[in-house]
């Protein structure tokens, strides 16, 4: 879309309130106005007073026959003062003579009498910040790097530990809360967290199914994100995937204008960026500032950081606050006035110079000489004194926060909470129910997995291959004493290699574990739906790995029991899929690095094989190590299926002179057997002949050491196991995916 055509709104712009700016006012505009008659077309009314009549008579709103009258709400005005945040750095040792020559924004506290040792050291990001940003107006960080521009955006989306962040961070005067900041706001990360394989269009309407409400009808939803795709410029490339390193999908700047719009579809009052120029080249930078403008004058207050705008981007910023090492040194004043700062605080800018530019350059200057930036940071203070009275808000109408959203709810914004006109104390913290969100994520995942059928390729060819091999090798095995032990080593090898190829869930819940904490941030959906979701489309995948295994090596290998002994083994081996794919979606939860997570979980899976009782029987493992045997999860489908395989009472497995297979013996001839078989019969007082039964399936089950927990208990066990892995995954993501600083 040409950049002029964003200035332009559209003739629908009635139906679409985050396209086109709000009429500015003034203060004294507002101290007058007490009662607004809210009756216009916005998009906002339709969704509360408009039924859907495919909709459930319990969700359906009330049609409203007479004019509803609002209060006016005041401008929003998100202040914050003297937010100071420090974090702790790693003791080290430190000659005395070196202290003093520090970094001045670490404080040191020694012990008297220990010159050397540097005990506690906290190194100051932010130091008093203090300012606003108001609705209609964008509000830019500016800083070199290290400056703590992206900590200033995180303390203000609370991104930052309540306990760690010290100042207080208000909106029209109340104090915001985090479960209300979630609602009203989005955060857009410096990268692009998207699936690769989705279309533009996709990402958004997935976007739109998790942030707008259930209530709101599929056709709204869907024109709502076309609406988008125009705003944001991106019609060319609705159809367009994403993409990645292996696949050509849109830009550099269409993909960051694709991120702003997957937090923005619900039109929220707060909208932070972490540097959403990075990366870009001039025009497309311009595009996505002038997107984040027109958000901006659609009713929204917008902060970002950015490196160093260009004279363009400078043009469309309102305010500006500028960081060094952690302090303001330019508060909340508008680039224009940024010259007469510089020229009253002594340093004129040159005409010919950029006026950022000459301004950061000056700062890092500053930055390298004895004293640093305080002049400058204590001039910024007495020049805000100066240019802002002391009490610009005291005659405008007393209205609180909860009746200034609700007026803004009324006239279009924040989609998501338009559930009612009426705002009450019990926020929506999500936009929709469990069961919705569970399926708008399963929908997602098997589209993107669809669209990438190689991932489950690669596992049905390791699976089928593995099959092969192993009834190959094991082709239909006797019911010698050599069999009996070449059945043990196929149920070993094969109850493990169901674990092992469990492996490849590691990269796929990393790849989308960064979205999966970018969404659940602001309330995309819950965390237990993720969870649930997930868990239930793994089902039909692994069903098929089971099945297509149990096929290939069941009547191959000659195992016993029939079509009831197939079924058996299959349910086996489907259970042993399910508790190894949650194990290792478990893991992959804690370690998130894929190489370190692999290592792990190799590791681990050897250890469970190593404690099953194939190669040491449970009699035989030390009282110490006892507690692993029970822990395997090889141990249970092992065992289950051996109790399967010779639980037959009247099957044989060893008669006559068969007993001297396993014994140096077993080359003798037969007659010589025959004729040991009647002296051991003399000795016991026993007749055993060659035909005589020796060992049965019980007496097999006797020597393994498998028969304290019964197959069916086995099968509930590892069934259950599966479960309780998702259950610690689920708080594996409650606890390690808060994505905050401490």
């Amino acid at each position: 879309m040409p950049i002029n055509e964003l200035d332009n709104c559209s003739s629908v712009a009635s139906d679409r309130p985050f396209l086109c700016p709000k009429q500015a006012m003034e203060p004294q505009e507002y101290s007058t106005r007490k009662l607004e008659r809210t009756g216009s077309n916005r998009l906002g009314e339709l969704f509360q007073h408009v039924g859907d009549s495919t909709m459930d008579p319990a969700h359906q709103a009330l049609e409203v026959q007479e004019p509803v009258f609002q209060p006016a709400s005041l401008p929003f005005i998100l202040s914050f003062h003297n937010l100071t945040y420090s974090v702790k750095v790693r003791p080290r040792i430190v000659p005395a003579f070196f202290s003093s020559r520090t970094d001045p924004t670490i404080a040191h506290e020694s012990s008297s009498g220990d010159s050397f040792e540097d005990k506690s050291r906290m190194k100051v990001l932010l130091n008093e910040i203090s300012g606003e940003a108001r609705e209609g107006e964008i509000v830019a960080v500016l800083g070199a790097s290290g400056s703590g521009k992206s900590t200033l955006i995180d303390a203000l989306a609370y991104r930052i530990a309540r306990e760690s962040l010290k100042g207080t961070i208000t909106l029209n005067g109340e104090v915001l809360e985090s479960k209300l900041l979630k609602v009203i706001s989005a955060y857009v990360m410096q990268d692009d967290l998207l699936f690769p394989m989705l279309t533009v269009e996709e990402t958004l309407m997935f976007s739109a199914e998790f942030r707008l409400p259930r209530t709101m009808s599929k056709s709204r939803k869907r024109a709502r994100v076309e609406a988008l795709i125009d705003q944001l410029g991106l019609r060319t490339a609705a159809k367009t995937v994403i993409g990645d390193e292996g696949h050509r999908g849109v830009s550099g700047g269409e993909r960051r204008r694709v991120s702003i719009g997957t937090d923005i579809i619900h039109d929220p009052i707060l909208l932070f960026l972490d540097e959403p120029t990075s990366g870009l080249d001039s025009t497309s930078a311009y595009m996505v500032v002038k997107v984040l403008q027109r958000i901006a004058q659609s009713g929204s207050i917008v902060i970002m950081s950015i490196h160093q705008p260009s004279y363009r981007i400078l043009s469309l910023l309102d305010r500006l606050i500028i960081l060094s090492r952690g302090q303001t040194v330019y508060g909340c004043g508008s680039p224009a006035i940024l010259p007469q700062f510089f020229e009253e605080f002594g340093k004129p800018i040159p005409l010919n110079e950029d006026k950022t530019e000459f301004a950061l350059d000056y700062i890092r200057e500053l930055e390298g000489i004895p004293g640093g930036t305080k002049n400058l940071v204590d001039f910024n203070k007495e020049w805000i004194k100066k240019r802002n009275p002391p009490c610009i808000n005291c005659n405008w109408p007393k209205i609180s926060l909860k009746e200034s959203i609700s007026a803004s709810i009324s006239m279009g914004k924040l989609v998501s909470g338009a559930t009612n006109v009426e705002y009450s104390s019990s926020v929506p913290l999500f936009a929709n129910p469990v069961w919705k969100e569970m399926m708008v994520i399963a929908n997602r995942s098997i589209t993107n997995s669809r669209r990438s059928p190689e991932l489950f390729g690669v596992r049905f060819a390791a699976v089928v291959v593995t099959g092969i091999i192993l009834a190959t090798i094991f082709w239909h095995l006797d019911n010698t004493p050599k069999g009996v032990q070449e059945r043990l080593g196929f149920f070993a090898f094969a109850m493990s290699t169901t674990f092992y190829t469990c492996a490849e869930a590691i990269p796929m819940f990393l790849l989308e574990r960064y979205i999966f904490m970018r969404e659940t941030a602001y309330n995309a959906y819950r965390r237990s739906s993720y969870v649930l979701s997930h868990a239930i489309i793994s089902i039909p995948a692994l069903v098929i790995l089971s099945l297509t295994f149990a096929i290939t090596t069941f009547w191959a290998v000659g195992l016993s029991g029939g079509m009831a002994g197939f079924l058996f083994f299959f349910t086996f081996i489907f259970a042993s899929f399910w508790a190894g794919s949650s194990f290792v979606t478990f893991l992959s939860g804690i370690v998130t690095n894929v190489m370190m997570a692999y290592t792990v979980v190799v590791a681990i899976l050897a250890y469970f094989l190593l404690f099953s009782g194939f190669f040491i029987s449970r009699d035989r493992i030390p009282p110490y190590w006892i507690w692993f045997h029970y822990a395997s999860l090889v141990k249970y489908p092992y065992q289950g299926v051996l109790q399967n395989e010779f639980a037959d009472p009247n099957k044989c497995f060893v008669r006559g002179i068969q007993v001297f297979d396993t014994s140096p013996l077993k080359n003798l001839p037969d007659s010589l057997k025959l004729k040991l078989l009647q002296s051991m019969s003399q000795s016991l007082g026993i007749k055993i002949t060659s035909s005589t039964c020796l060992t049965t399936g019980a007496d097999i089950l006797k020597q393994a050491g498998v028969s304290d927990i019964s197959k069916w208990n086995c099968l509930w066990i590892i069934v259950a196991l599966g479960f309780f892995f998702r259950v610690l995954f689920y708080f594996t993501l409650l606890i390690g995916s808060k994505n905050k600083r401490r």
